[in-house]
């Protein structure tokens, strides 16, 4: 590589619950690391490993790029819909007209689902102590 070149790197965040990825993009093989480790290895369970790279497979793109995610907060589910939302963002970074297909895919939607807060006088968030009629 000559002194002053650059590579093309594409940066995205992605959320889903209380997770947050960081995803970055750049031309390769096809290699993907999430914190530092592979994914088939962070994302141990096969649902979820699919379910963080399925915007690659949906524009068939999947040995094209090296993607390298910083992953915080949450848990597993949340993670890997974080790194999708990211992974997602940063392909319509790379390539805009990838935005209509992603799109129709549900990708690029930030998924809003939260827990509930617990409200006082309550044990939880929906559920009641038990009534007592006498």
């Amino acid at each position: 590589m000559t002194p002053g070149a650059t590579i093309e790197e594409y940066v995205a965040t992605g959320r889903r619950k209380t997770a947050v990825a960081s995803v970055r993009l750049r031309p390769g093989a096809g290699n993907v690391r999430v914190n530092g480790r592979d994914a088939k290895e962070y994302f141990h369970n096969d649902t979820l490993l699919i379910k963080a790279l399925s915007p690659l497979e949906a524009v068939r793109m999947t040995g094209r790029f090296d993607v390298v995610a910083r992953v915080r907060g949450g848990g597993p589910t949340g993670q890997s819909g974080a790194f999708r939302h990211g992974l997602a963002k940063a392909l319509t970074a790379y390539d805009p007209s990838l935005r209509l297909q992603l799109k129709q895919f549900g990708f690029l939607t930030r998924d809003p689902r939260m827990k509930e807060r617990k409200k006082y006088g309550q044990p939880g968030a929906r559920a009641r102590f038990q009534f007592s009629k006498r």
